[in-house]
């Protein structure tokens, strides 16, 4: 598909992250945070990277403090922002003013108030002195040597409410110098199909524009896309789509659209190869967990789970794909379920290693995939439980220890005790024990003691997430339990799942499978 417009000479990629994206309840970014995140942003190539508010929010201020003496940025310019000086009072005199001078950052962006009832009602000052001081505050951080880009706030319903004066203040912006004056959706209420006249109206002024929308609507990275197609060539976002409320423009899925569907190399591609890696860097800094269906570079982005999907991708990948998963760094997953078919299996099982080429074997797994789904087991997220399931099946599958039998034993304390019968490499089985906080870690040291002579390799195993859900809850007390356990050793980590009538049991089968996959599998001699 050709591009909807012709690849522009100077499109900018505004990241605010760490300012606007640190607004989202829940979470908070420290100075060190900041740096972090900046240097991956850095990394991914976008043009302008806001740092915060400094003089308003000490955190802030101490970040571009830091960041003047130990922020090194090579495509990146680093921005401050701040808002227009202060009703009736000089830009020059204003101490908020002069802390955008302070933080040693060569842009500034500046909010001005576009919505005529924002002047009246929440500034509660007239109209043309909010010009005044627009123009006032551009005029000085120009005499500074700034840069200045102006964020016009609520400018969307203010030209609903009142177009001649929200186009008065982008004209007065433009008049006082300013680069790209940028249109913001603060509320997060416009459709897409709105977008186009308001923008090219604003267009008109003769001014370069930018777009800032918020999603409220669901539409921020829609509306995004629709402001660009209508003349915008300067988007603000955050990456992961985190804001207030419910959130900014998604830049991971704006830079993927533009640069994927439009064809536009906004960034090296190189760099979009590492979109996925950086997007979830970004949520692990922020103690944010990836999301699983975010457009790109979601685990869930390119995964499949009809059987007919994986039929059709076993002749073409990009019959069920709208775009090469490799190319933001991500992958193809293909899901196992009770709505798999054949082709599912076959090409999972050939993502794994194994060879289930033959009809009648792959039917044979499908079978007993479909029977297992039936009892509550789900390998959607459990690679190594169906590994193992189907080494099983292929006869592939070395049992180096064996468990004869299990019991645990809990008090009204918060001390357990599990005991083990146990045999390693075929020798005689043997009593072992192990106590812990609760069945599941008594169950865990139990294992320990059993294996790690035999097994060294077990010291390194760490349990890293447990999660149960109750099934047929209806059942009530007789409802069955599937428990996930993740497990980690030396930066590789792996999933099984165990089912039974009670959460010990299923714990314990998920437990097993994981040393089961450590040892014989992770840990087995090549060749």
């Amino acid at each position: 598909m050709s591009p909807v417009h012709a690849i522009p000479e100077n499109f900018q990629i505004f990241d605010t992250t760490l300012r606007d994206g640190a607004q989202q309840e829940g979470l908070r970014l420290s100075v060190s945070d900041k740096l972090r995140i900046a240097t991956l942003l850095d990394e991914l190539g976008v043009t302008f990277i806001e740092g915060g508010w400094p003089g308003a929010n000490p955190n802030d201020t101490a970040f571009f403090a830091e960041a003047a003496k130990s922020l090194t940025l090579t495509n990146a310019t680093l921005v401050a922002f701040g808002m227009t000086t202060r009703v009736g009072m000089k830009a020059c005199e204003d101490p908020l003013v002069q802390a955008l001078v302070d933080a040693q950052t060569p842009m500034i962006c500046i909010v001005a108030k576009s919505h005529d009832r924002h002047v009246t009602d929440a500034l509660r000052t007239t109209l043309a002195e909010n010009l005044r001081m627009v123009s006032d505050t551009i005029t000085y951080l120009r005499s500074q040597g700034k840069r200045v880009f102006v964020d016009a706030e609520h400018f969307f319903d203010g030209y609903l409410s009142n177009p001649e004066y929200a186009l008065d203040v982008v004209r007065t912006a433009a008049e006082a110098g300013a680069e790209v004056v940028i249109l913001c959706d603060t509320n997060g209420g416009m459709l897409p199909s709105w977008m186009g006249e308001v923008v090219s109206a604003a267009s008109a002024i003769g001014v370069d524009l930018g777009i800032h929308c918020h999603n409220d609507t669901g539409c921020a990275v829609a509306n995004t896309i629709a402001a660009v197609e209508a003349g915008a060539m300067h988007v603000q976002g955050t990456i992961n789509g985190y804001g207030e409320r419910t959130g900014n423009a998604d830049l991971v899925t704006v830079i993927g659209n533009l640069q994927i569907k439009f064809g536009w190399p906004l960034i090296a591609p190189e760099a979009l190869q590492e979109l996925t890696r950086i997007s979830h860097a970004i949520a692990e800094i922020a103690n944010q967990s990836p999301q699983a269906r975010q457009p790109y570079t979601g685990t869930s982005a390119f995964a499949h789970k009809a059987g007919l999907h994986a039929s059709a991708i076993k002749v073409d990948e990009m019959l069920y794909q709208h775009a090469d998963p490799a190319v933001v760094g991500n992958t193809m997953r293909m899901l196992i379920s009770d709505m798999a078919g054949r082709a599912n299996i076959q090409i999972k099982g050939e993502q794994l290693g194994h060879d289930l080429s033959d009809r009648d074997t792959a039917a044979r797994v499908t079978d007993r995939i479909k029977d297992r789904e039936a009892q509550g087991y789900s390998y959607e997220a459990a690679d190594a439980s169906f590994d193992l399931l189907l080494r099983e099946e292929l006869g592939q599958l070395e049992r180096p220890f064996k468990v004869d039998q299990w019991r645990v034993f809990c008090d009204q304390t918060d001390l357990s005790e599990a005991i083990l019968r146990v045999s390693t490499n075929g020798e005689p089985s043997r009593l072992f024990a192990g106590d812990g906080n609760g069945p599941v870690n008594a169950l865990d040291m139990a294992l320990r003691t059993a294996l790690e002579p035999a097994f060294p390799v077990a010291s390194r195993f760490e349990l890293v997430d447990y999660r149960v859900r109750i099934l047929d809850t209806g059942h009530g007390t007789d409802a069955i339990v599937r428990v996930l356990i993740d497990t980690r050793m030396d930066g590789r980590s792996w999933t099984t799942v165990g089912v039974g009538s009670n959460v010990i049991e299923a714990s314990y089968e998920a437990l097993a499978d994981a040393y089961l996959y450590g040892i014989a599998v992770l840990s087995a001699p090549v060749g």
